[in-house]
């Protein structure tokens, strides 16, 4: 597989950086992910690194070395994420459960899958242009989808923090469809938190990525990100990919289900349910197949 790597991360003007990355690779398969531990709630960094350990334990076991369905594990491993961190609140006897954002995609024979949680990102960035970007589970989102905002004013509003999903509450997530796509020569595939995306526009993110090596551009997006938040900047965290091979063909491409958008269910993150808390493996295959009988239920 022939890709490069790099990655950035930054305290920012916090006392702790609760952001988490990393990747993960075998001959055939990729990993990567981005977590970005919630502020808002204690030990936020925990949280984040628990779901990123978690992500790289099922992959180190299941990539051998390529993925039997890379949409079933971002599923099961989404899954997973979230029943270790209330499991490791349990056990640790919290007052508030930990709390996380996060992105991670796959790469295996030639396409990208990626799965996120709350307003970590993903860019699959191709001749210049965001050919995607995630669609973030944000209060902010919502009215950008309505029209009521423009891309330009997320980033300031007021209700910008108004995380709708996460990993860690004490109602499951219920992450989008697992999204994927074909990926061509020189296509940069971008995970990062909020702390990066936030301050930058769309015009300054492409331009540098445009016009420096992938670690230059991330070193001064992220110096840029920092400079432009000010004595408020938040953790600034992002890991690219740059995609080195051809376009494979349709007859190589695996057979998937046809990618739907579904809409995002708000969460009451208030709520209470110490019952929850203590998820058995019985109850964690039962959320799995929950997930799949809606996505069989949004390809149809």
């Amino acid at each position: 597989m022939n890709c490069t790597l790099v990655s950035e991360t930054r305290i920012g003007a916090r006392l702790i950086n609760q952001d988490r990355l990393g990747h993960w690779r075998t001959e055939r398969a990729l990993l990567m992910v981005v977590a970005d531990g919630l502020g808002g709630h204690p030990r936020g960094e925990v949280a984040a690194q628990i779901a990123v350990d978690h992500f790289a334990a099922s992959f180190q076991r299941d990539a051998r070395p390529a993925l039997t369905d890379p949409r079933e594990f971002l599923v099961r491993a989404m899954t997973g994420a979230h029943a270790a961190i209330l499991r490791e609140a349990y056990k640790l006897e919290l007052a508030d459960v930990p709390r996380t954002v996060i992105v991670a995609c796959v790469v295996q024979d030639g396409h990208a899958y990626w799965a996120h949680i709350g307003d970590c990102r993903l860019y699959l960035v191709r001749e210049g242009r965001i050919a995607v970007r995630t669609r973030d589970h944000t209060v902010v989102q919502h009215l950008l989808d309505a029209g009521r905002i423009a891309e330009e004013a997320v980033a300031t509003h007021p209700e910008r923090n108004r995380i709708l999903q996460c990993l860690g509450g004490y109602q499951a997530p219920h992450p989008d469809p697992v999204a994927k796509a074909r990926l061509a020569r020189d296509d940069l595939l971008i995970l990062c938190s909020d702390g990066l995306w936030g301050p930058l526009t769309h015009r300054q993110l492409l331009h540098s990525l445009a016009t420096r090596p992938l670690g230059e551009a991330l070193g001064d997006l992220a110096a840029l990100a920092e400079q432009r938040s000010g004595p408020q900047c938040d953790n600034v965290s992002v890991l690219a990919m740059s995609w080195g091979e051809d376009e494979v063909g349709p007859e190589d491409e695996p057979r998937t289900v046809r990618f739907c958008d579904l809409p995002t269910d708000v969460q009451d993150f208030t709520a209470t349910d110490p019952d929850f808390l203590r998820m058995s493996d019985e109850d964690i295959e039962k959320a799995i197949a929950e997930i799949k009988a809606a996505l069989r239920k949004s390809a149809l």
